[in-house]
């Protein structure tokens, strides 16, 4: 059996549990994730999305976009939680709302052409332009 990560909104009222299988994880910087996020970029793990759920505050959620393509927030306090992609069959759990710590870091920065200009990346993670696989 998995171990079993907890997650939540800024104000408590959405709990999700995700299974610490965390297939890749990355740090975004494309303008959309900045915009999303009000940060330089979003750090995420992507994992199929059966091995997310939603535990408390399913009805506060608010779907920015499509269900299958959209953006999974909190109605009340705003935060957003994951992001669902691939077709709805993976999401991208944002690292910030985990409670507990995942046994993936991030692994490289995407979308480092669009990064914000004020941003300077400092680690020594690979930079890809694009997606990751994109110099």
């Amino acid at each position: 059996m998995p171990r079993m990560l907890s997650g939540r909104c800024l104000c408590g009222a959405v709990h999700y549990a995700v299974a610490d299988e965390f297939t890749y994880s990355l740090n975004c910087h494309c303008a959309d994730c900045r915009r999303a996020t009000g940060s330089a970029f979003k750090p995420f793990a992507g994992i199929e999305r059966s091995k997310f759920a939603i535990t408390q505050g399913e009805d506060g959620i608010t779907v920015y976009g499509k269900p299958d393509a959209g953006d999974l927030h909190c109605a009340k306090c705003g935060s957003l939680l994951c992001s669902v992609v691939r077709d709805g069959q993976y999401v991208h759990v944002t690292l910030g709302t985990l409670v507990d710590a995942p046994s993936i870091r991030p692994g490289a920065h995407i979308f480092v052409g669009s990064k914000a200009p004020w941003f300077t990346i400092t680690d020594d993670l690979p930079q890809h332009q694009g997606h990751a696989g994109e110099s």
